[in-house]
């Protein structure tokens, strides 16, 4: 019987330890998170796992300001490589823009700045888009040609606003604002604000405002984890002047295919016209 108590006390001595221990852990995860600097944070929001490649169905619904939509089914593609970032989109309907495609290269040189052109089958001609045209809009869309891409976070200066929640989730809310009068040419915002969550450092939430008086919200409204990478289902994006609402975008992802082999030749300037 003594044995027996000895080895409870052991057992309840042992529990309490790693209670402790634990305890210790999430004290220590939760003063460390405070510490980071806002471009800590952005540094791995940028740097998080998203796969070699990614394969998905795209819906894009445009909805203007009296609720009327128009949808379009995009076939979406991207792949990582040793330099950089490629990525494809061809539209697939509706008719009147069928087969019309938009390619990026992406550079991890941060002196080298990425490529984009859109091929026209109307006229079967591949238009580069210049840097000058990077905030217009995509596509008739609320995302301009400048969010189809990630930002050089250099050009950037960061501040950490506050901390609050998305959706349960405690997040950081940062803010962005470019160092240089070409970065807000280019982009198109004078001041990003972006809400990144705590738990996988995943962007959530954007409020961008703009020079013509006009803010862009985006939200991340539904996303899942799969096989440990967080991908994007439901995104929105909602063009506002003042309270009124001017236009939106919803973008459904579905028929998403992580980590499968692409060939590079896919994503050529080449290939923009051949369709599929």
């Amino acid at each position: 019987m003594i044995q027996s108590k000895d080895i409870k006390k052991k057992n309840i001595s042992k529990f309490k330890q790693v209670l402790i221990l634990a305890f210790i852990s999430v004290l220590f995860n939760s003063l460390f998170a405070k510490e980071l600097t806002a471009r800590q944070i952005v540094d791995r929001y940028d740097a998080r796992d998203e796969g070699n490649t990614l394969e998905q169905d795209i819906f894009m619904i445009l909805i203007d300001k009296n609720g009327k939509k128009r949808v379009r089914e995009i076939k979406s593609y991207e792949k990582k490589h040793g330099l950089g970032e490629y990525k494809i989109m061809y539209f697939k309907s509706p008719t009147d823009i069928k087969n019309t495609a938009f390619l990026t290269h992406e550079y991890k040189d941060k002196n080298k700045e990425e490529k984009q052109w859109l091929y026209l089958p109307a006229i079967k001609k591949v238009k580069r888009i210049p840097s000058a045209n990077k905030s217009s809009s995509f596509m008739g869309s609320d995302f301009s040609y400048f969010d189809m891409t990630k930002r050089n976070l250099d050009e950037y200066t960061y501040k950490i606003l506050k901390e609050t929640r998305v959706r349960g989730h405690k997040v950081w809310v940062i803010q962005a604002i470019a160092k240089t009068e070409k970065e807000i040419k280019k982009s198109g915002y004078i001041k990003s604000i972006l809400l990144i969550r705590q738990d996988n450092y995943v962007g959530v939430r954007g409020i961008f405002s703009m020079k013509n008086n006009k803010t862009k919200f985006l939200d991340v409204r539904e996303m899942h984890d799969q096989n440990g990478i967080w991908i994007y289902d439901k995104v929105s994006m909602t063009t506002k002047k003042g309270r009124e609402i001017l236009h939106s975008t919803l973008l459904i992802n579905s028929n998403i295919r992580l980590n499968t082999p692409i060939e590079d030749v896919v994503f050529t300037v080449r290939r923009l016209g051949q369709g599929i």
